[in-house]
């Protein structure tokens, strides 16, 4: 499944009220670190059909980054019913990224 691109009025149904467990990256078109996670997010979102892979990107949705308290990117949130599970901050191998989701 294709990575879905999250703003503001979309974020409630697609992230808080999903029935899937949600991988949230948050990043910036400027910011290195997030080009080089961008394919292991789309590789995680090609390959795991029981998660949902989002992608907001803070310049365009800074009120959900200051929201959720994202101050430094790549930063990768996971969310299950509506609330916050794990984080991690900065570029991380695949294999730490699917640890956040319980593999």
């Amino acid at each position: 499944m294709a990575v879905i691109e999250v703003k503001s009025d979309n974020f409630e149904n697609e992230v808080l009220k999903s029935d899937k467990l949600v991988l949230a990256d948050f990043n910036a078109d400027w910011c290195g670190p997030c080009k080089m996670l961008k394919p292991i997010v789309d590789e995680i979102s090609n390959e795991r059909s029981d998660i949902k892979v989002v992608s907001i990107n803070i310049d365009d949705e800074d009120e959900l980054a200051e929201e959720y308290e994202v101050f430094s990117i790549p930063c990768v949130v996971v969310f299950k019913d509506g609330k916050e599970i794990a984080r991690s901050v900065g570029l991380k191998p695949k294999a730490d990224i699917l640890k956040l989701i319980g593999d």
